[in-house]
């Protein structure tokens, strides 16, 4: 392998990131040196919505969440994945 270039310090993210776009990371890393690493506490970014819902059919939501014993905005969290999770596969076998 080449000799490696030396990786530059940067002042924020920011700048990093506009470097990065811009250049190979090949040229700086020795990925035959990498190993697969396990984040277990890192937790996927979550975006605060508003949704409004029929009173009917949040009651009906907290009824399942309460008979299986999860918080009512996990389970209707779960079922939305549920969900797209199965339009996304359908669109998938459509389009082959």
């Amino acid at each position: 392998m080449s000799k490696l270039k030396p990786r530059p310090t940067f002042k924020n993210e920011a700048q990093e990131a506009v470097f990065w776009a811009s250049h190979d990371s090949t040229d700086y890393i020795d990925y035959a040196k990498s190993r697969r690493m396990i984040f277990p506490k890192l937790k996927p970014s979550t975006e605060t919505i508003s949704l409004r819902l029929p009173k009917s059919l949040l009651d009906q939501l907290k009824t399942l969440a309460n008979k299986r014993d999860v918080p009512y905005q996990t389970l209707l969290k779960l079922f939305l994945l549920e969900r797209v999770q199965s339009e996304l596969q359908i669109k998938t076998a459509k389009a082959s």
